[in-house]
């Protein structure tokens, strides 16, 4: 018998580098809450959306176990930055550097945004891959638009529910938690429907370039089992 071909994932790295670039910046950002053309929204949205793009990316190409340990590869980075923030802001600021308190304000909200964003994370990543994976096998590799953007929909759907009930429950009453995350919502799926003529081309062409295209027909889909 001929040997077997072993898929060379050379490009694996570089995604998930950026995928964890994303979510330290969707960090960064997630304390401005925005109001544009009648949405109100946090200012995550502006690069978050592109951490279910990559977490797509992956899952297609490479399959679920691959996605799950760059998810939990992500959960670390997020973890780390917010444990330099909490140190750096804990150290006493020189007398000549006048900027503590702005500091302290725009970023003190980090440590319950990073609850908020770590736990809607785990959880959208993990539905998303869970869905994107099913549908792959349930229609046979085809429609693969449509996978992205249904897969989407639920997986933001829990993300977005859990962060705006975590990060601004009490700050906010019902109908602006409501506004929040309806507008942070419908942003992410179109976010998700305009990148589509860029993610269909780069899945066939890493596709080509990795000579792989994951189905998970014997994948244990359990969050928690790290090794593929």
């Amino acid at each position: 018998m001929p040997p077997t071909v072993e898929p060379q994932r050379k490009h694996l790295v570089p995604i998930a580098g950026l995928f964890s670039a994303v979510l330290i910046i969707s960090l960064i950002l997630a304390g401005k809450i925005v109001a544009l053309g009648g949405l109100t929204f946090s200012a995550a949205v502006i690069v978050f959306p592109l951490s279910y793009v990559f977490g797509d990316v992956l899952t297609e190409v490479y399959g679920y176990a691959s996605a799950r340990r760059v998810v939990w590869a992500g959960l670390t980075a997020q973890v780390v930055w917010i444990a330099a923030y909490t140190l750096a802001a804990a150290l006493p600021p020189a007398p000549f550097w006048p900027h503590q308190a702005a500091f302290e304000t725009v970023l003190g909200a980090t440590p319950r945004f990073a609850v908020a964003g770590m736990a809607a994370y785990l959880a959208g990543e993990f539905l998303n891959a869970y869905v994107l994976a099913k549908l792959k096998l349930r229609l046979a590799g085809r429609r693969l638009a449509l996978r992205l953007v249904a897969s989407t929909m639920v997986g933001q759907g829990v993300d977005t529910l859990i962060f705006v009930g975590i990060a601004f429950g009490g700050v906010f009453g019902t109908a602006e938690l409501v506004r929040i995350g309806l507008g942070a919502w419908a942003l992410k799926v179109a976010w998700e429907i305009v990148a589509l003529p860029l993610t269909l081309p780069l899945i066939a062409w890493l596709k080509r370039e990795e000579g792989e295209d994951h189905f998970d027909r014997d994948t244990d889909f359990s969050p928690f089992r790290l090794r593929e």
